[in-house]
């Protein structure tokens, strides 16, 4: 008989001293899926040369930069969207390494986000992490905002995009510098609005 899968949820992840890239690589190296909002920076110039520089001077049998995606001769910059702010999906028993692992000694790396009584990780639902990865994998006038803002912000219609590339996405319709804007939360953590989606594209969901 085998044994029962224990079950993975999402959570997110607040790294220090802009090492967000090799926290990525920490916990893929633990055997973990991980979500980093970023957006691919085509390198050029003396950006390009140094980047390819960095590269070739790399073990060509453990080459390994998550910074950089190559392509050819084309080099990209991943750049992210959020700084320092990584999601990764695992069991209760893993984020307790995950947690384990952002202290070095009397160094914190980082912190793991948890529940307003400050006593439990804070799982994301896996509907507020698919609307929120197809939202930043759109990459396209997006504008974040701090937990702070989620509550605020809620105020408005609650929706569901019908069509085009973001269909499936849940979030609430707010007027923001004075455009009405899809706004995606994911709670206690962030939140991002997206552009100007017509109505025609938009379904209100009751509650």
């Amino acid at each position: 008989m085998s044994e029962e899968q224990v079950q993975q949820d999402w959570y997110a992840v607040k790294v220090f001293f802009n090492k967000v890239f090799q926290m990525e690589d920490t916990l893929a190296d633990m055997g973990l899926e991980t979500y980093l909002a970023v957006r691919k920076l085509q390198l050029k110039g003396m950006a390009h040369m140094a980047a390819a520089r960095a590269l070739a001077q790399m073990d060509p049998y453990h080459r390994k930069d998550s910074r950089y995606i190559q392509e050819g001769p084309v080099i990209y910059e991943r750049v992210p969207l959020v700084n320092s702010l990584i999601f990764v999906k695992a069991t209760p028993e893993e984020i307790v390494e995950v947690d384990q692992s952002l202290h070095e000694g009397d160094k914190i790396l980082g912190f793991i986000y948890k529940k307003a009584d400050f006593k439990e990780y804070a799982v994301i639902s896996e509907k507020e992490m698919t609307s929120f990865r197809l939202v930043t994998e759109s990459g396209k006038g997006l504008e974040f905002y701090s937990a702070d803002d989620v509550e605020r912000f809620r105020q408005g219609d609650h929706v569901r995009v019908t069509e085009g590339p973001l269909r499936g996405t849940e979030g609430y319709i707010r007027r923001i510098k004075k455009n009405k804007r899809l706004l995606v939360c994911i709670e206690g953590v962030i939140a991002v609005a997206t552009t100007y989606l017509p109505p025609s594209m938009l379904e209100k969901i009751e509650n």
